[in-house]
């Protein structure tokens, strides 16, 4: 790895903190308290090449690196985590796996779109019945007598799906051979046959809309399908793997907001006559927050990098993205809660941000594989065993 950032590298993390500083952090709090998607702030940002950034600019995006992907997703989610959710679900989940698996068509219509923020994309896996054993779900696609997909089913925690307009699905198209009958599909929601459910009342990342979808005979064109019939299993886990790697630089960015809040606080704040950063067991917590956000940024970025190298040469990074992403979403739990124990009484009050990164970094541990499977990739990757 080389260290030093390039040009490219730098100008797109100083755009997404310009915007985030201006644009987002003003209207976090009133946003999360409200529940509400940030719509507007997220078609500013696909103008500015923050929702597609790794998207080649023949399909409106950036044409940039893993790296300045991980840069701009840190200075958004240090704004706020739930519009750095939303930014990663286009970028990592969506045009990620258009791109990788689509055919030209499909890249220059759906990629194109997400990329430049004229539509938001969402990412459907989950059902209610399946979360980490994803290879269970229920939902259907049969063929009908012109070779289209009719789809019959549930997915349950789908971000941005009530105001998604693309959606890359997965459902069983041959059953009875487990996740070898998986297959993958772009879905237009303004079709008929789709429905949305009720808004989630989540506990943290609360702008990040997210709500329950159903497919109800719903037809899909077969020239939708994503990649080979029966290779969805397989686009899932691949698509996550990058995944992993937004939601690691997110947590790191959560991480980073309560840290430097918090250097702010212990300088500021009196107690017994002297700042209570003075005070070894406020010291303690310091350096330990600080060694976990650079252990967690510095894993963040060697993924990002090991991504980018084998997209040139080949190679597989799912076990350094799983390593990144269990990393700092735990470093964010851990951080976000000294921080708020070290604000006291302040730090538990909504009159400060504090509260919300706590709430927000909980899901880091959750969402596209939780702590739990993290470890058991790992683990099989190091042992070779099942």
């Amino acid at each position: 790895m080389d260290f030093r950032f390039t040009e490219d590298q730098l100008s797109i993390q100083a755009i997404a903190r310009d915007f985030a500083q201006k644009r987002i952090a003003p209207v976090a709090a009133e946003l999360d308290a409200r529940g509400e998607f940030p719509l507007e702030n997220i078609r500013e940002m696909g103008q500015l090449g923050l929702m597609g950034i790794e998207v080649p600019e023949a399909y409106g995006g950036a044409g940039m690196d893993p790296i300045a992907y991980v840069l701009a997703m840190i200075e958004i989610a240090a704004a706020d985590a739930a519009t750095s959710t939303i930014m990663s679900v286009n970028n990592s989940l969506f045009c990620n796996g258009i791109l990788k698996h689509g055919n030209e068509e499909q890249k220059q219509k759906y990629v194109r779109a997400i990329a430049t923020g004229e539509a938001i994309g969402a990412y459907a896996l989950t059902e209610p019945q399946s979360g980490s054993d994803a290879s269970a779900m229920h939902t259907r696609a049969s063929k009908n007598e012109n070779g289209d997909w009719v789809i019959n089913g549930k997915k349950s925690w789908i971000t941005s799906g009530p105001v998604a307009r693309y959606i890359v699905l997965f459902a069983i198209s041959t059953p009875g051979i487990g996740a070898k009958g998986v297959s993958a599909f772009i879905i237009d929601t303004q079709l008929p046959g789709f429905h949305t459910g009720k808004t989630e009342p989540k506990l943290g990342i609360r702008a990040s809309a997210t709500c329950e979808i159903e497919f109800v005979e719903y037809v899909c064109p077969k020239e939708n399908l994503l990649g080979p019939e029966g290779k969805g299993f397989s686009i899932a886990m691949g698509v996550l793997d990058a995944g992993r790697i937004g939601i690691a630089s997110q947590a790191v960015g959560i991480s980073r907001a309560a840290y430097e809040a918090t250097l702010q606080w212990v300088r500021d704040r009196k107690a017994f006559g002297h700042p209570i950063g003075t005070f070894q067991m406020t010291q303690s917590k310091i350096a330990d927050m600080k060694c976990k956000l650079d252990t967690a940024t510095l894993l963040t970025l060697r993924a990002a990098w090991l991504k980018g190298e084998t997209e040139k040469h080949g190679g597989r990074f799912g076990t350094e993205a799983a390593i990144a992403k269990l990393t700092a979403s735990e470093a964010a739990m851990w951080i976000s809660h000294q921080a708020v124990q070290i604000h006291g009484g302040m730090g538990y009050s909504k009159e400060m941000p504090l509260e919300r990164y706590f709430r927000d970094a909980k899901i880091t541990e959750i969402y596209e594989g939780t702590s739990e499977i993290q470890r058991m990739v790992i683990a099989r990757a190091e042992t070779g065993l099942r």
